[in-house]
């Protein structure tokens, strides 16, 4: 029996998604997000399908509210809610991300708040929200990001509150990444995660900069003090890292370091995120994922969870863990298994091609 939680509603056994399905959010992975792809090529095949499915719903909801016509972005939003609640009911929509995702929700026991508060975010950019500080912005990287790495702690099958907080730093960071390599083209798609308060600081007027996005010191500025700001986050999340199951340590800490070298990029280019997009080539790439293999050698003293996500770690502590896994007599899984090791090996070899010169 699975986890009793007024989330899940009562379901038949059998899982919803296919072989095909699979292979479909394999595939949504590959194509929307080559560091996230190629962390993932880490994890053990249980887990990396899993996180496939999550991220493939996570993908299409974006894309949904980003691709909605001027003016429909709200009701994209209020349609993937409808698509989520089907998910909870077990009568997922017709799309491989949707009954992938009603599969992990109910083996992992994942509470609703979690995917909930990643439509919150998505709501919040389908209203042009803007945030006046870094706490304001750290709670919308909260719903958008920390939920995901919440998500994906779950996955993995840990929820301690410890390391679901780690886990949530780190999302925050990635995000707090993403913004400040994206200054640029958000700027050209109308959009502004700057804080007002960092802009009024450095005199810059917020739609005199969205009608003519240009490189400066002063944005540079701005640029530094959000890398800063993911730097600390990145380094206390290493302490999380060490709390996963160790088969999964390597993909989350490759995570990490991709996403942390990215803004590594972002400060060789003269923190000009405006005129440019940085990226993280693929033989650096690479290197990185040999070093995710190793620990760092000092980790930062317990801290905090950041009040911007702690409504995250509270809502898992609300919902029984789930029944344990299939063991070594699941001889279905276990053909699975060895179909996604030669999967993997194919996808591996890959990634080999590209990085080299």
């Amino acid at each position: 029996m699975r986890a009793s939680s007024p989330d899940f509603a009562e379901r038949p056994p059998a899982p919803f998604a296919s072989g095909r399905d699979h292979a479909a959010c394999r595939a949504a992975i590959r194509q929307g997000s080559r560091s996230f792809h190629a962390a993932s090529l880490l994890l053990p095949p249980d887990t990396r399908r899993a996180a496939y499915g999550l991220y493939a719903f996570c993908r299409h909801s974006d894309d949904a509210v980003d691709e909605a016509r001027a003016g429909t972005s709200a009701a994209a939003v209020v349609r993937l809610q409808a698509r989520l609640a089907r998910a909870y009911a077990g009568d997922p929509a017709d799309s491989p991300a949707d009954r992938a995702l009603a599969d992990i929700l109910a083996a992992h026991a994942i509470p609703r708040t979690l995917p909930e508060a990643l439509l919150d975010g998505l709501a919040w950019d389908a209203r042009g929200r803007r945030y006046e500080t870094l706490s304001d912005l750290c709670a919308y990287a909260a719903r958008v990001a920390a939920s995901v790495g919440a998500m994906m702690t779950l996955i993995m099958g840990v929820r301690d509150p410890e390391i679901l907080a780690r886990a949530c730093d780190l999302g925050v960071a990635m995000q707090l990444t993403n913004i400040a390599r994206d200054v640029g083209e958000d700027a050209r798609a109308g959009r502004l995660y700057l804080p007002l308060r960092w802009l009024a600081e450095e005199g810059i007027e917020p739609d005199a900069f969205l009608a003519e996005p240009e490189a400066s010191p002063a944005i540079g500025r701005l640029v530094a003090r959000l890398l800063d700001a993911a730097e600390l986050l990145y380094a206390r999340s290493e302490a999380g890292v060490r709390g996963l199951p160790p088969g999964c340590r390597p993909a989350i800490r490759a995570a990490r370091l991709i996403y942390a070298e990215i803004g590594r990029e972002i400060e060789r280019a003269g923190l000009d995120s405006v005129s440019r997009r940085a990226r993280v080539p693929g033989r650096r790439k690479a290197a990185l994922l040999a070093r995710a293999a190793l620990p760092r050698a000092t980790v930062p003293a317990p801290a905090p969870c950041l009040p911007e996500t702690a409504f995250l770690v509270a809502a898992v502590s609300a919902v029984p863990s789930p029944t344990a896994p299939p063991g070594w007599w699941d001889l279905g899984g276990q053909v699975v298994r060895v179909l996604d090791m030669i999967e993997i090996l194919r996808e591996r070899e890959a990634l080999a091609r590209e990085s080299a010169p």
